[in-house]
C-alpha cells in the first residue's frame, strides 16, 4: 500500500514558490461551474471575448480576473476571481493546457485565449461509466470529476513518480523501513475512507485525503508539480482538495487510465 506525498519538484522555482504560497486551504472558496461531459464548450458562458493580452505569473489586472473567471465557468478551479495570477491559477491554467492539447506553461500567450473561447472536452476515459463517477488520466495527468453525468470539477494532479523507492521512517513508535515502486496502478476501483484536515501517513502528510485503491487517495499536498512525483498517490492543488470531500461521497467509482511519458 501506498500513502505518501514524496517525490522531486519538476517546475522553477518562481512557479514552485507561487504555488506553494497560495495553495492553501485558505484559498478554497471558489465555486464550481458545471459543464455539459460531452460538450464542455463557449456555449457554457455566451459572449467570452478573451482579452488577449500576455499574462506572466504574478501579473494583476482585469486580464486576470476574466482569465480566471473563464476557468471557473469551465469547471476548473483557479481560486478567488481577484486579479491576482498565482499558484492557485496556474495549476486550473495547467489543467485547461493539458486538456486543450497546449504544453502546460504559466504564461498566458493567444494560443490559450484562443483555446479558452472554443475549450474542448475532457477525454472521456468510460463512456459506460456510472453517471457520477471519478477519472484520471495518467497521461495528461488529470482528474474530471463527473455528478449525474456532467463535468464538475477538472483539475490538474501529480501521481506517482514510478521510480522505485525505499525510505525509513518513524511509525507506530518504530524505525522502519518501507519500499515500493512509487506507482499509480490503473483500473477500476470506489472511494472508501478518508480523513479531515493533515493525515500523517509513514511516508508523509496527506491533506483530507479520500482513498480509494488501499493506502492510495486523492490528497492535496503543498507540491504538485507538472510531472508525476509522489509515491503513488494522486497529488491535488490545496485549493481543490479543500473542496473535494463535500463532493465526492463515499462508494464513487474511481477509474485511472493510460500511462505519463517522460
Amino acid at each position: 500500500m501506498v500513502m505518501g506525498v514524496g517525490g522531486r519538484l519538476g517546475v522553477a522555482a518562481l512557479v514552485t514558490a507561487g504555488a506553494m504560497l497560495l495553495a492553501s486551504p485558505g484559498v478554497a472558496n471558489a465555486q464550481v461551474v458545471t459543464s455539459a461531459a460531452t460538450a464542455v464548450t463557449a456555449q457554457a458562458a455566451p459572449g467570452f471575448v478573451a482579452p488577449g493580452q500576455t499574462l506572466r505569473l504574478g501579473a494583476k489586472g482585469t486580464a486576470v480576473k476574466a482569465l480566471q473567471t473563464r476557468l471557473r465557468e469551465l469547471g476548473y478551479l483557479p481560486g478567488t476571481a481577484d486579479g491576482r495570477y498565482g499558484g492557485t491559477t496556474l495549476t486550473a491554467l495547467w489543467a485547461f493546457q493539458k486538456i486543450n492539447g497546449i504544453a502546460p506553461t504559466s504564461t498566458v500567450t493567444r494560443k490559450t485565449w484562443n483555446a479558452l473561447q472554443n475549450p474542448r472536452s475532457p477525454k472521456v476515459l468510460v463512456p459506460n461509466g456510472r453517471p457520477t463517477r471519478v477519472e484520471v488520466n495518467l497521461t495528461q495527468q488529470v482528474m474530471t470529476l463527473y455528478v449525474d453525468g456532467r463535468v464538475k470539477l477538472i483539475s490538474h494532479i501529480s501521481s506517482g513518480s514510478g521510480i522505485p523507492y525505499c525510505e525509513t521512517a518513524t511509525w507506530e513508535g518504530k524505525t522502519q523501513k518501507f519500499c515500493g515502486s512509487a506507482r499509480t496502478p490503473t483500473g477500476d476501483y470506489k472511494t472508501t475512507w478518508r480523513r479531515n484536515g493533515w493525515h500523517r501517513s509513514y511516508l508523509g502528510q496527506l491533506y483530507n485525503p479520500i482513498f480509494f485503491n488501499g493506502g492510495i487517495a486523492l490528497h492535496g499536498a503543498l507540491s504538485v508539480p507538472l510531472a508525476p512525483a509522489s509515491h503513488g498517490c494522486v497529488r491535488l492543488p490545496m485549493n481543490v482538495a479543500a473542496v473535494l470531500p463535500g463532493m465526492l461521497g463515499t462508494g464513487v467509482p474511481v477509474h485511472v487510465r493510460g500511462r505519463f511519458v517522460r
